[in-house]
């Protein structure tokens, strides 16, 4: 299907990074014309694959511009199964492309912000293959696939986003976080980056954000670790801006104050923000992001990972094999390379388990 590229006037990121960045499929291009006027909009997905036909996301508008985006699947403590990313795609690039927005809050229904991966859900025999193509797969010209679309969109709204979490944030939750402007959290809401629970990586934006938030050593550490820690530590180490007992409450009050003001300041602030916190470049982090993680993906190490992950038997826990040779000194300079070539104008494509040049 057709990418679906901002206006110009909408994409409030400075350089390279500007270029098709949105795709939204038909269903969504018929939501984003839609009358202004609605005041609450609901995105349902329905694919031979759900096992449901309640909508994932929701989206409230506010008269003052403030609209709350609510995830809707308390029954899993709001997981990721595909329709999950679909739908909160399908919201940001709606919001981005909406003139009348001012701010931007999401939440989490029920008990939790969102749990992170619906492990079962995405990796069920009969649609793995086609999940973990849809996911990790780039469309022509766009910086970010669609697992780090849920974290990554939230950037291109040209209006303040204010995640409000609660409950847990774990996992690709916390990275949906993570990609918010601000974070209000519980004291007690529980985070993690848990990719190493299952022998893989953060691979949904995490890599943008992440540096702009803490320093190198805190990041390694919580990713290695996998480790989970409360809303007053996230506090402590720069991952949240403030706690709240009523996190939404706290959030749309903020949304709202800020909503007040020009909103051509709050998006030339966010846009100038984006630009030069940090001046590496997002297509390399996130391209690399991928590239490693189908690296990983599916290899002994990853699949033993996998084993304690679910719970298995001691007895029946695979051992850690020793590590791979693609993680030697010379494999690491060639990847280097790779990705040098790529942003002289070339692209990382993975074939089977390298990784090799595409020249755009």
């Amino acid at each position: 299907l057709p990418s679906r590229p901002l206006a110009p006037d909408q994409q409030h990121r400075i350089g390279p990074t500007t270029r098709g960045v949105h795709h939204a499929r038909a269903k969504d291009t018929h939501m984003l014309r839609r009358p202004a006027r609605d005041l609450t909009r609901t995105f349902t997905r329905t694919f031979a694959s759900s096992s449901s036909s309640a909508p994932r996301v929701s989206i409230e508008r506010a008269a003052d511009g403030v609209a709350t985006v609510t995830l809707g699947r308390p029954e899993k403590l709001n997981s990721l199964d595909i329709d999950m990313f679909r739908a909160i795609r399908s919201a940001a690039v709606e919001l981005a492309e909406d003139k009348g927005v001012r701010a931007v809050v999401v939440h989490g229904s029920g008990r939790a912000f969102c749990a992170g991966l619906d492990v079962k859900s995405i990796n069920h025999p009969l649609h793995a293959r086609a999940n973990g193509r849809e996911l990790l797969d780039r469309p022509d010209g766009a910086i970010s696939n669609l697992a780090q679309d849920v974290c990554y969109l939230w950037r291109r709204v040209p209006a303040p986003v204010i995640a409000a979490t609660h409950g847990v944030c774990l996992g690709g939750g916390f990275q949906i976080a993570l990609g918010a402007d601000m974070r209000i959290a519980t004291p007690g809401c529980k985070f993690s980056l848990m990719e190493a629970k299952w022998g893989i990586i953060p691979d949904m934006g995490a890599t943008v954000v992440l540096p702009e938030l803490v320093p190198k050593d805190v990041a390694t550490e919580l990713i290695m670790t996998g480790r989970i820690f409360d809303g007053e530590e996230a506090l402590r180490l720069g991952l949240v801006t403030r706690l709240a007992e009523e996190p939404l409450a706290e959030a749309r009050r903020l949304a709202s104050e800020i909503a007040a003001r020009s909103p051509d300041s709050t998006a030339a602030v966010k846009r100038l923000l984006d630009a030069t916190y940090c001046e590496a470049d997002d297509r390399r982090k996130l391209h690399l992001e991928t590239a490693l993680q189908r690296r990983l993906l599916g290899g002994w190490n990853q699949l033993a990972s996998a084993a304690r992950g679910l719970g298995a038997p001691p007895l029946l826990q695979p051992s850690f094999a020793a590590r791979s040779d693609e993680w030697l000194a010379e494999a690491d300079a060639e990847a280097e390379a790779e990705v040098r070539a790529m942003l002289d104008g070339g692209e990382v494509e993975v074939r089977g388990d390298e990784v090799s040049e595409a020249c755009a």
